[in-house]
Parts: structure tokens; sequence; C-alpha cells
């Protein structure tokens, strides 16, 4: 399996026009953070997990010529608003892609992008397949995908196990009975969002109090703001085995 990050930044603590901040001026191309967001090679499927205003330009930039599937995380704007530019791969492809979410994330969906889902279609809108999901595993085109129910503040947020790799966004609470499915995984991806704490995501401290918990072979950070600071910052105080995410990197498993 090899794993793209499309993503690694959101839109929490987006900085104004003509901020001067550390990242902002950073000429470090690991400090350039679209909205978190990944593509997964496996089996020969081509899967990506949420579609982000940023999804466009993710999947060109990384020539991905083929989407087999999109998994939801959950329903908020910075995880979907992309999901109007799957059309291209209609078109190449001849056929709906199959979207899997919650049912928040469905009627989320639904609601933003009516004319997807109307009865008498627009031509050349988006074509999807709908599956809706609960916290139990399932099956996307012969690949396994384990939710793993965190919580956003008072939010469900869906992370995903698949064979030894969890993907983890959004969160800032891991229930012990959530945390079970993801020991024994050798790679953790898992929010990082900033050095102080925050409502509804880990800081940099919490994530890695869980990750001392979870004892993943390795760790990457995703869903940073500028308030943690640059790459080259940051990377100082994490241990070997955790490092910060950054778009367009690879891993393969």
């Amino acid at each position: 399996m090899k794993v793209t990050f499309l993503g690694t930044g959101t839109s929490q603590g987006v900085p104004v026009i003509g901020c001067d901040c550390g990242v902002c001026r950073s000429l470090d191309f690991r400090d350039k953070r679209l909205r978190s967001s990944i593509h997964l090679d496996v089996k020969g499927q081509s899967i990506v997990i949420d579609t982000g205003p940023d999804f466009r330009a993710q999947m060109l930039r990384e020539s991905v010529h083929r989407l087999d599937a999109v998994i939801y995380t959950h329903e908020h704007k910075d995880h979907t608003a992309g999901m109007d530019d799957i059309r291209p791969f209609n078109f190449k492809q001849q056929g709906d892609i199959p979207i899997f979410g919650t049912a928040k994330v469905i009627n989320q969906l639904k609601a933003e992008f009516s004319y997807v889902f109307a009865e008498k279609k627009y031509p050349g809108v988006p074509g999807v397949a709908v599956h809706e999901i609960t916290n139990e595993p399932f099956d996307v085109q012969g690949v396994q995908f384990i939710p793993v129910e965190v919580r956003h503040h008072r939010i469900p947020v869906f992370g995903y196990r698949v064979q030894d790799f969890v993907y983890i966004t959004d969160a800032n609470q891991i229930a012990p009975s959530e945390i079970d499915k993801i020991r024994g995984c050798r790679v953790l991806v898992l929010n990082a969002l900033q050095i102080p704490p925050h409502i509804s995501h880990f800081n940099l401290e919490e994530a890695l109090r869980m990750v001392e918990v979870i004892k993943p072979e390795r760790t990457y950070f995703t869903h940073i703001s500028h308030r943690l600071g640059t790459v080259g910052e940051v990377e100082k105080m994490l241990p070997s085995h955790v490092s910060l995410a950054y778009d367009g990197l690879q891993i393969d498993l």
C-alpha cells in the first residue's frame, strides 16, 4: 500500500492576507499546507479520504489518474467542499464514483450539492454511488476499512484503519474501546493542531501522549495549523519515531 498526503493543513488558524508569521515566510516546501486529505493506492485501488476545498489542485499535483472511491471522515466543509471536482473522473471512467460516509455526512452532501442528487440531473453533474456507513467494518472495492470513532469536541468523526495503517483527523478524544482498534498498527497518522490547547483538536502535547498510549512503530502528525510552527522548528521537539507530515509525502507499507 502506498499512502500520499494530499494535504496536511487546516482551516483552523489560517493566516490573514499579508500574514508575516514564520510559516508564511518559510521557504521550506513542507510548510505549504493545503487542507487535510490522503490518497491510498491499495490492492490496485485508488481511494481518497476526504475531498476538501483543495481537492482538484491536490489531485492534479499528484497526477492521480483514477478514482475508485471516496471515503469521508465527517461533514465539515474543509473535508467535503471539493466533492464536485470528482466529475473529471466520471467522464474519464464513464461511471459513478462510490462515496462512503455516515448518514450525517451524506445528508450534508445532499444539502450542499443538491444538484448531484436531484431526480432530474443537469447534464454533466458529478455522478456518485452512495454508501451509508456506521461504526462497523466495511468493504471498498475489496479493501476493508475499519472505522475508528473519535470525538471532535461533541461531533463524532471517523478515522480509519486499513491493514496496518490508521488515519485520524479532527480529534480531541478517543475512547478506550476505539483505541483498541488502533493498537498494533505500524503507521499512525494523527492530528496535532497547535501548541496551545484547543477545544476540538489535539494539541501537540496531547497528540504525543496519545502516541505513547497507542505505541505505533511510526507516527505522522497532520491537520497542522500555522500556530504549530514550521516543520524545522517542531521536529526538534519530537521523538525519533514521530514526524510532521507534509503535502506530497509518500509512505509505503
